[in-house]
């Protein structure tokens, strides 16, 4: 087994298996064991739903939590995959009563194949067109009660028909560092590795606000230790093992520190649109919507302005530069 099979199956045995696992969303929490607890007594699937935020806060998590609450199957597909009417029809075809199909970045699904999808949802039909021209006949096919759950990472991205057909759209919030560190701490166990209370600090205040980041830090940190013939994370061992990493103790990577030292030093600080922003750092844009942005903004590092970007003072002092007023917006 390679060490990318190793990793996914250890991302596996992370995951929360249940409602007292999952720590954090405590509010989305309690809205869906109401649904699910409801739609249990009625016998029936529960509605459609949809679930919105920043990319490794949990969205596929829940849904297998969902899943594994209702007893139920799921199959996971990712938006893009779907290219064809047939990928569709063979997807729902295959389902059976009160599965679950998990779509994420479900914003990138083909808007020909959202068509289909919309009385699959709505009524449980799934309509197709058999030949071409004047021969063409249209067959419905009845579908199996199932569930959708959908999940995005950019909401205004989804198609008003699509996002207006889930019964419940829940945004799950990036997390705090104390739930953080109680999820590094569950994680620590589960890995076999004990790790004392201020590394855990250190570990949490670089995870970015996402269980995904806190779990892959704390797997990168034990192997830091065990390379090192020791047992336990202590505080030396997490600031070395950040460093190593090319991680400072806020979670800025080199991705983070190249967007903002652009902004400072190519664009004086601003304010630079996205475009320029991500040709100066030779990052998609969607990579600087998706993955820097948020996290930079959440930190208070840069600002967003009608006319573009803006560093912050906070951005200056973290990279040690003399602050500078920024343009004035005409």
């Amino acid at each position: 087994m390679d060490k990318m099979s190793r990793d996914e199956g250890l991302d596996l045995t992370l995951r929360p298996q249940s409602w007292n696992e999952y720590i954090g969303q405590e509010k989305v929490k309690k809205n869906l064991q109401i649904i699910i607890g409801a739609a249990k007594k009625r016998n029936e699937p529960i509605e459609h739903l949809l679930f919105y935020g920043g990319s490794g806060l949990g969205k596929t998590t829940l849904s297998h939590i969902i899943a594994k609450e209702l007893g139920a199957k799921i199959k996971t597909i990712a938006g893009p995959t779907l290219e064809k009417v047939g990928d569709l029809a063979a997807i729902l075809t295959s389902l059976s009563q009160g599965d679950i199909l998990f779509i994420d970045e479900c914003h990138r699904i083909n808007r020909m194949i959202e068509e289909f999808l919309y009385p699959a949802i709505e009524d449980f039909k799934l309509h197709l067109i058999l030949g071409k021209g004047p021969m063409a006949r249209t067959m419905d096919l009845e579908l199996p009660k199932f569930t959708l759950i959908g999940a995005t990472t950019r909401l205004a991205l989804l198609s008003a028909p699509l996002r207006n057909r889930f019964g419940a759209v829940f945004q799950l919030e990036y997390y705090t560092e104390k739930d953080i560190e109680k999820i590094i701490e569950r994680s620590a166990k589960i890995l076999g590795i004990e790790i004392e209370p201020k590394a855990l600090n250190i570990i949490a205040k670089a995870s970015r606000f996402t269980p995904r980041v806190a779990n892959r830090l704390t797997k990168r940190i034990r192997d830091f230790a065990q390379f090192q013939n020791v047992n336990i994370i202590t505080e030396e061992i997490a600031s070395s093992g950040l460093e190593f990493l090319d991680i400072d103790k806020q979670g800025l990577e080199s991705g983070d520190k190249k967007i903002l030292e652009a902004i400072i030093l190519k664009f004086d600080g601003g304010p630079v649109g996205l475009q320029a922003l991500a040709s100066a750092t030779s990052e998609e844009k969607d990579a600087v919507l998706d993955i820097y942005e948020p996290y930079l903004m959440q930190l208070g590092l840069i600002e967003r302005t009608p006319k573009g970007r803006v560093a912050t003072l906070s951005a200056y002092s973290h990279l040690g530069l003399a602050f500078k007023e920024p343009k004035k917006l005409i």
